[in-house]
């Protein structure tokens, strides 16, 4: 099986990553991509860039050693409610929108149903494309609500090369991401790969998700990265279904003034 495309990467701005845009989008090329996705983690994570940063991504071009690029955010769901780390009018004109669950950011004390629940108000946030990396145990959730609220919504899970590698800081990651794999074949409910990269050497290595889906014979034609048109297809279609009137720069300038008032 093939990837064209990686959903899921950090470059040096997100705090704890080591690469640049441009190392990143070298090492996607010698890997075969044609497309990578660069999702700084939201101001919430500690180190990681502001919300100016993402205001700003119009000035880097969308292709640099030949490959595409998208520009966009893993957002931080901070409570059960799903709310996140950016203003709307911030994170709905990004390339590409990921929410996940990080212990930084969302307590651990929570319980399974609020877990669960967190993780469906995200999806039903009509500019959240992505759940990132829902295979983490240290969360517990439902994960059948999970993935039909994934169907419903026509969002996107997440299988997260980072979470499968034995070095994982994530709890029961394997056996997780088999549980989600097995109900996406049930619901027939696509997905997404994320390498989930920090260095540019990671970019686009789908080694322990490639092992995954070959071990549970998992569709490819559920997997959108196995094919970069898939997946830019369906942000274009989500973009569309979600199109609003823009705001003018000053209105949307005090919503995030007021916004960051609570950091």
């Amino acid at each position: 099986m093939k990837f064209y495309a990686d959903t899921h990467a950090h470059t040096l701005v997100s705090g704890h990553a080591y690469s640049t845009i441009r190392e990143m989008a070298k090492a996607a090329k010698a890997r075969g991509l044609r497309l990578q996705a660069l999702t700084e983690h939201g101001p919430k994570m500690r180190w990681s860039c502001g919300v100016y940063y993402f205001l700003n991504l119009d000035v880097i071009p969308r292709e640099m050693e030949g490959v595409e690029l998208l520009f966009g955010v893993e957002l931080n769901i901070l409570n059960p409610e799903g709310t996140v780390d950016l203003p709307e009018k911030v994170y709905e004109k990004l390339d590409i929108v990921i929410a996940s669950l990080h212990e930084q950011c969302y307590s651990m004390e929570h319980s399974e149903k609020e877990n669960t629940t967190a993780y469906v108000n995200a999806l039903k946030n009509p500019h959240i494309h992505i759940l990132g990396h829902p295979d983490d145990g240290k969360f517990p959730v439902d994960y059948e609500t999970i993935v039909k609220t994934a169907k419903e919504t026509g969002k996107l899970l997440e299988l997260n090369n980072a979470s499968l590698s034995p070095a994982s800081f994530r709890l029961n990651a394997r056996k997780n991401a088999l549980t989600i794999l097995d109900l996406c074949k049930q619901y027939e409910q696509p997905i997404t790969t994320g390498s989930d990269a920090h260095v540019d050497t990671d970019a686009g290595n789908f080694c322990y998700i490639e092992e995954l889906v070959n071990y549970c014979k998992f569709p490819e034609e559920l997997i959108l990265t196995t094919d970069a048109e898939k997946i830019k297809t369906y942000l274009k279609n989500m973009k569309a279904k979600n199109s609003k009137n823009a705001q003018n720069n000053a209105t949307i300038i005090r919503e995030i003034a007021d916004f960051m008032k609570q950091y």
